[in-house]
């Protein structure tokens, strides 16, 4: 194709990614180095029959007059990244210092918001993610080799956590993980434990959380791998029958490395998707015992008074933190199409 040719063909597209990604993603990263301009104060002496009091009330008209001349507010650099309700780099210094052991060190990072949002996310990430790809594996390989009858069937009801919006999907499962549902009275009478509670113990929620992430993100990598299966050469999986591999083994050295780059695809879109959990905590009303960074902007720009600034700052480090997780998935990637030219 002709530079000039791609140029024009690539306009719209690079327009669009200008005005909807980059363009907001530099106004948040402006956004999150200023702080909400301070209200101006004002003493007034009020005098009556018993005496003058001074009262001390906000100057409404210079605050107004101090936000209109600088709508972002005032300059702080990094101070809220390094806040306590970020980084918390003074208390992160305290509890270094005054650290027992490295167990009393990290129950300490565990009360700060920002540790607490960081260790829930990355444990959903890292362990949510490898699962699906290989339940979505070994689905697509069950349905593969049943009937033709059969596969529209079982199709369908693999599908079934896609077709579910993520929300009510959660909503759902939380009525019937409650104490006085399905799932929850079976759990108890398992356990024969009366007055067990999913809900209540921080652990358990975070394997229902997990266990919901692999469930409701599981189809995906099916229909990704199930389409991959459809291009396996046959003659590679004769050759191995031939040779007396088992099913196993020609799971392992033929099918596996053909679909290795429906992996690493399969593996980047769920890294991202996983990183910026939201929905299960909200659906499952979890936030007393798992919070992720995507709830702490949430919780930042709702209410009477938006933290934007902190909401951005959040943002900010939630787009780095993705970047770091794809960092050596592109680079094998990379790697990989530089080997093949």
């Amino acid at each position: 194709m002709k530079h000039r040719t791609f140029f024009w063909f690539f306009l719209p597209t690079g327009l669009a990614m200008l005005l909807f990604i980059a363009l907001p993603l530099v106004s948040v990263i402006i956004q999150s180095t200023h702080a909400p301009h301070e209200a101006v104060f004002r003493t007034v002496e009020n005098c009556g029959p018993f005496g003058c009091v001074e009262e001390t009330t906000i100057d409404q008209e210079a605050t107004r007059a101090i936000r209109d001349a600088e709508p972002l507010g005032r300059f702080v650099g990094l101070d809220i990244y390094l806040d306590r309700g970020h980084l918390a780099a003074q208390e992160v210094g305290e509890a270094w210092a005054n650290r027992e052991s490295i167990g009393d060190f990290l129950s300490r990072l565990g009360n700060l918001p920002f540790y607490r949002a960081m260790a829930f996310t990355l444990t959903y990430t890292f362990t949510v993610t490898p699962l699906l790809i290989v339940l979505g594996l070994m689905i697509a390989l069950a349905v593969n080799t049943v009937t033709q009858r059969l596969k529209g069937f079982i199709i369908f009801f693999s599908l079934l956590p896609m077709i579910v919006t993520p929300l009510v999907g959660s909503l759902i499962l939380f009525w019937m993980l409650d104490s006085r549902g399905v799932l929850g009275t079976f759990i108890q009478w398992a356990a024969n434990d009366p007055d067990l509670s999913l809900k209540a113990s921080t652990p358990l929620t975070w394997a229902m959380l997990i266990v919901y992430g692999i469930w409701s993100s599981a189809p995906f990598a099916f229909v990704v791998f199930y389409a991959g299966l459809q291009t396996l050469p046959q003659d590679q999986i004769e050759a191995a029958q031939i040779d007396g591999a088992t099913r196993w083994q020609q799971v392992k050295y033929v099918i596996v490395p053909h679909l290795m780059p429906l992996v690493t695809f399969v593996a980047l879109i769920q890294l991202m998707d996983n990183f910026r959990v939201l929905e299960p905590i909200i659906g499952f009303n979890a936030q007393a015992h798992a919070t992720s960074l995507s709830w702490i902007i949430l919780n930042d720009l709702g209410g009477e008074t938006r933290q934007l600034s902190a909401a951005s700052a959040t943002s900010v480090m939630t787009i780095l933190g993705v970047a770091i997780l794809l960092t050596p998935v592109l680079i094998r990637t990379w790697r990989d199409f530089r080997s093949k030219t």
